[in-house]
């Protein structure tokens, strides 16, 4: 566990730096939302774009590895929905809060996963997790925005969210590395290169904003609503995707790179997504930050354990 620890210290040690440089006078707070938006809008939608389109998926099990991926997400929103009628009637759980529960429970931060994979694994790690992104997106943008709308204010736009959907870059450049690999001719050679430099910086500068975002100042009140996510993401989920990989024949390293996906903990797109539909934001916040901070300890354990299994 220590070299697995040690290998990702790195990637923590940029997301503490993004959160120290937010609180420093040094940067402009503005500077950060065009982080945010140059990443989301130009970045990020790069770096899938490359990691699919050079990948080398020879001699991976796909089919098994995504049909583990999908029936272990749709048993954890089972799972977290079926927790509502459990703690409905004991008041511990706000209606309001239970979509924030929701939401941290399922969605995972891809770029600390890319950020990981891209350390400690082949090429062919890290664009499994781009793959496993371009799979998922979608069906937990859906899951996400109806059941905070079900739990929170029932008026939404579904035109307008859907739009969102179809036109996220996220989506888009996985999926056009997905067309450009069929295509007969090859990428040219520097725009290529040009492209993988993009995706370097991305990284790095997605992680600062990672931790930049974080907000240390909402765990200063324990309640059910802030550990029973920590538990269902960073625990049940990744029990879930490793007992549903070891169920469908997956074995050796691409275990592995199941269970990273499955133990990172959720990303902080949520957040404006509970604000805009009135869900409890500040719990999301509080949550996420949370369980970054767990994550640190549970990835290297998760993946530990992972690699017994598929030894």
């Amino acid at each position: 566990m220590l070299p697995i620890f040690e290998s990702i210290l790195p990637i923590f040690l940029l997301i503490i730096g993004g959160n120290l440089l937010r609180r420093m006078p040094l940067i402009d707070s503005s500077a950060w939302l065009g982080l945010d938006q140059i990443g989301f809008w130009f970045l990020y939608p790069a770096l899938l774009f490359v990691t699919i389109y050079n990948a080398d998926f020879s001699g991976l099990q796909l089919d098994a590895m995504m049909a583990a991926l999908l029936v272990a997400l749709v048993a954890m929103i089972a799972i977290t929905l079926a927790l509502w009628p459990l703690l409905k009637p004991s008041g511990l759980v706000r209606k309001s809060e239970f979509s924030s529960i929701f939401q941290t429970s399922v969605r995972w931060n891809s770029f600390i996963a890319l950020a990981i994979a891209q350390k400690i694994f082949p090429p062919a790690g890290m664009a499994v997790v781009a793959l496993v992104m371009a799979v998922i997106i979608i069906p937990i943008n859906l899951t996400t925005v109806f059941t905070v709308t079900r739990f929170a204010d029932h008026s939404i736009n579904w035109a307008r969210i859907g739009r969102g959907i179809v036109t996220n870059p996220m989506i888009l450049g996985s999926l056009a590395g997905i067309l450009f690999r069929q295509l007969p001719f090859e990428l040219y050679g520097p725009l290529n290169q040009a492209l993988g430099l993009i995706a370097n910086a991305a990284l790095g500068m997605g992680l600062l904003a990672v931790g930049a975002a974080l907000r240390v100042s909402d765990l200063w009140q324990p309640r059910l609503g802030l550990v029973l996510p920590l538990v269902l993401k960073l625990v049940v989920f990744p029990i879930l995707l490793v007992g549903a990989g070891l169920a469908f024949g997956v074995s050796g390293l691409q275990l592995s790179y199941l269970a990273l996906c499955a133990a990172v903990p959720s990303a902080m797109n949520g957040y404006l997504l509970a604000r805009q539909l009135g869900g409890d934001a500040e719990l999301y916040a509080a949550v996420t930050t949370l369980q970054t901070i767990v994550s640190f300890v549970t990835i290297p354990a998760v993946l530990a354990v992972t690699a017994q299994l598929a030894g």
